[in-house]
């Protein structure tokens, strides 16, 4: 049983959206970054959804990448939505500003 019944759904025939894939950074923090955002969780399991007045995205799922046998990492699929594509475009800078990771 899925739990698509917790929450309301924007509009689709109207929204632009993208799925991107990111790697190396816990789920939980990637959820994070869009409550930081102005996003609210509205399910608890797989799709974790969040929402916003004008955007929406669904962590769709995670799973592991084995370069190695010993250098594995994480690798999570979310999809972006927004009423526009400039919505969209914004949303997708602010959160990949939020992942944005500087080696050293």
């Amino acid at each position: 049983m899925t739990n698509s019944h917790c929450f309301r759904r924007l509009p689709v025939a109207d929204m632009a959206d993208q799925i991107l894939e990111f790697r190396g950074i816990n789920r939980d923090h990637l959820g994070m970054y869009f409550e930081e955002l102005g996003g609210r969780l509205v399910t608890y399991s797989f799709p974790f959804v969040y929402e916003a007045d004008s955007w929406r995205a669904e962590i769709l799922s995670e799973d592991e990448l084995a370069f190695t046998k010993t250098f594995i990492v994480n690798a999570v699929h979310i999809r972006f939505e927004a009423k526009s594509q400039d919505e969209l475009e914004q949303l997708i800078k602010n959160y990949r500003y939020k992942t944005t990771r500087v080696g050293g």
